[in-house]
Parts: C-alpha cells; structure tokens; sequence
C-alpha cells in the first residue's frame, strides 16, 4: 500500500463518509436497497470495522463480524471509492482483516457474502464459491456465499 494510505479504526465520525462511499458504488457494486441494511449495521451489528484515509478523506471501508463460538468469522461491507479501483486498496483492506483473523486461534474459516458483481475479487483471493441465491440482495444482485479455510 502507498504511505499515503491509512487503515485505522472507523469511528462514528465516519458514519457519513461510508453512507457516501456506499451510494458511490451504486447501483454497480450495490442495490439501492441495501442502504437501510447498511444504516442498520452500522449503528447495531458493528463488531470491527475500518476505513482506509488517503489525503484525509476515507476511500475505503469493510469489516469483521463474528458467528458466536463457531470458528467463523464473516468479512462485511467492502466497499471502495470509484477513483481508486483497480489500484490494490481492496485487496490491502481484506489482508488487513485477514491477517487480524489469522492472528486468532479460534477462527479456523472465513466466511463473505457478496454478489455476482464482486465475487471473482473474492475467488482471485482464495475464496471458495459454496452458494448462489438469485436475486436476494435486490432484484439483479444474487447471494454469492463465499468461504476461505484459514487452517
């Protein structure tokens, strides 16, 4: 990652900046839909979560959830500004997350529940296809349940 690029921990400062980093990314990467879901997350079901800065402005965001005691950890709302696609940002954010999992003997699979739209960035990461459910995000964004063995 460039120097100039930060992840840290996202604070409830962050809140708007994600809500637009969100409504950047769609109706490509996201159905319009999900914005409440996202609101709901953010306020109620955040475990771990961050943002990456760049120039003191949040170019990207995703985060950790746990599944109780089961050995699963699921990787949630990924998202990256537009401008920087394509430049490594996505894949330094979900290493970061990887390597704070890797760290913990009780996570033995990682678990992403993207779309059709965004899955192969997943596959190219090691991530295994285990499910499609058509149209269950929003009409035109389907369920890919995705998994990685970490041991």
């Amino acid at each position: 990652m460039k120097p100039n690029y930060h992840i840290r921990n996202y604070s409830k400062n962050d809140f708007k900046s994600v809500l637009t980093l969100f409504q950047l990314n769609t109706p490509k990467y996201f159905a319009k839909e999900e914005e409440n879901d996202l609101i709901y997350y953010l306020t109620n079901e955040l475990e771990e979560y961050f943002v990456i800065e760049y120039q003191n402005s949040i170019v990207g965001c995703g985060g950790i959830n746990f599944k109780g005691h089961s050995g699963e950890a699921y990787i949630s709302w990924d998202m990256i500004h537009p401008r920087h696609h394509g430049v490594g940002l996505g894949s330094k954010l979900l290493q970061y997350r990887l390597n704070k999992l890797k760290a913990l003997s009780s996570i033995n699979t990682v678990v992403v529940r993207t779309s059709q739209h965004t899955y192969l960035f997943y596959q190219k990461n090691g991530f295994v296809l285990r499910e499609i459910v058509k149209d269950y995000w929003a009409p035109e964004f389907d369920l890919y349940k995705m998994e990685l063995k970490l041991f």
